[in-house]
């Protein structure tokens, strides 16, 4: 097997504020491995958050491609993959999860099947995904919310955390007005203190949200736990369920667990984390990290077993370089086209670099 990275910028339409920071683009890699004329394709996107950056990114990526020549076929080394035997102890998941999306593209493809059925799913629905409204006034909230709604989405996640906490009610409370018929998600991405969260979740129930992600300063998952005891809203638990372990404490004690196979090191990993939620009264969210609709795909081909969908990324881009997946409607879609279904939009755009590791 060959491989092969690309090095693009995804820029947003707007920049995206949370509680945390404010994004404007990133730097995606794209990682084709090669094997017998067929192609298979995944992304790794650069993120401050988990301290990766495109160079280190672009090594971790270069060390993998020398780890998957030790295999004969596309097909041993996903079994590898799925089995956790692939990579070393300490490759980032954010790499992991791309090198397992081009094993399960480039494997689907020689299989002439789409990744949901080599998943164990015969069909792959059609699933509503969230729409994230960043933090921003009221006034300019409702507005994107109403065209949202009339375009077709009818799950709206607003971001919260803003230093003043009625700046958040305000924008809720002028989304709820604005797309009336939507499901409203809050994210706060970990602002809050265990007080405040307290304090502010009854109010947020009574305009309606449906459930909150993260609304603690993650590291202390008990105190997840213990909120999500008395919350009137279901709580999802987001930062502090990176893994598999992570999962299996919280199973059970919160109301959701969000899955970003960026998060968790990809496919494999995302259906051990559902299967230690099985059983238990916590349900599965899928999310993702603003990406590409490459970046996105896998994770589409998971979606018909989650509770929430919240598989926007490719649509916060002023341009989306890979297609296949839709969204623009409301609606995500695996579709039947073998491997991932992505397919590349403007390959003539020059990339910033290509390599062969």
């Amino acid at each position: 097997m060959k491989t092969s990275l690309r090095t693009t910028r995804l820029h947003l339409a707007e920049p995206l504020r949370i509680s945390r920071s404010v994004m404007a683009a990133r730097d995606a890699v794209w990682l084709t491995v090669e094997h017998d004329g067929m192609r298979g394709h995944g992304e790794a996107v650069t993120s401050v958050h988990y301290g990766l950056d495109a160079a280190a990114v672009r090594s971790d990526l270069t060390e993998c491609g020398r780890d998957l020549a030790r295999f004969g076929s596309p097909e041993s080394a996903l079994e590898a993959a799925r089995d956790g035997g692939l990579l070393p102890d300490g490759t980032p998941p954010i790499v992991a999860d791309a090198v397992e999306a081009a094993l399960f593209d480039l494997v689907g493809k020689r299989a002439g099947t789409p990744v949901h059925r080599l998943l164990g799913a015969e069909s792959s629905p059609a699933v509503p995904t969230a729409r994230t409204l960043g933090i921003m006034d009221a006034g300019r909230a409702a507005s994107h919310a109403r065209c949202l709604a009339e375009a077709g989405f009818t799950v709206l996640k607003v971001k919260a955390g803003s230093p003043d906490p009625q700046d958040d009610l305000d924008r809720v409370r002028a989304v709820a007005g604005a797309a009336p018929r939507a499901r409203l998600l809050l994210d706060p991405n970990g602002a809050w203190t265990f007080r405040q969260a307290r304090e502010l979740l009854p109010q947020f129930a009574e305009l309606g949200v449906e459930a909150v992600e993260q609304p603690v300063v993650p590291g202390d998952p008990e105190a997840l736990a213990r909120l999500a005891e008395t919350s009137p809203l279901p709580v999802i638990a987001d930062e502090d369920a990176a893994s598999v372990e992570d999962a299996r404490r919280l199973a059970g004690r919160v109301h959701g667990v969000n899955v970003k196979l960026a998060k968790c090191g990809g496919l494999s990993a995302a259906l051990r984390i559902a299967e230690a939620l099985d059983g238990s009264s916590t349900d599965l969210m899928l999310g993702c990290l603003t990406a590409s609709s490459l970046g996105i795909a896998p994770a589409v081909h998971l979606a018909g077993r989650a509770r929430w969908a919240d598989l926007d990324g490719h649509l916060l881009l002023a341009h989306d370089p890979w297609r296949g997946i839709g969204g623009t409607d409301g609606t995500v879609r695996a579709g039947h086209a073998p491997g991932l279904g992505v397919y590349e939009a403007s390959p003539q755009i020059s990339p910033q670099g290509a390599t062969a590791p």
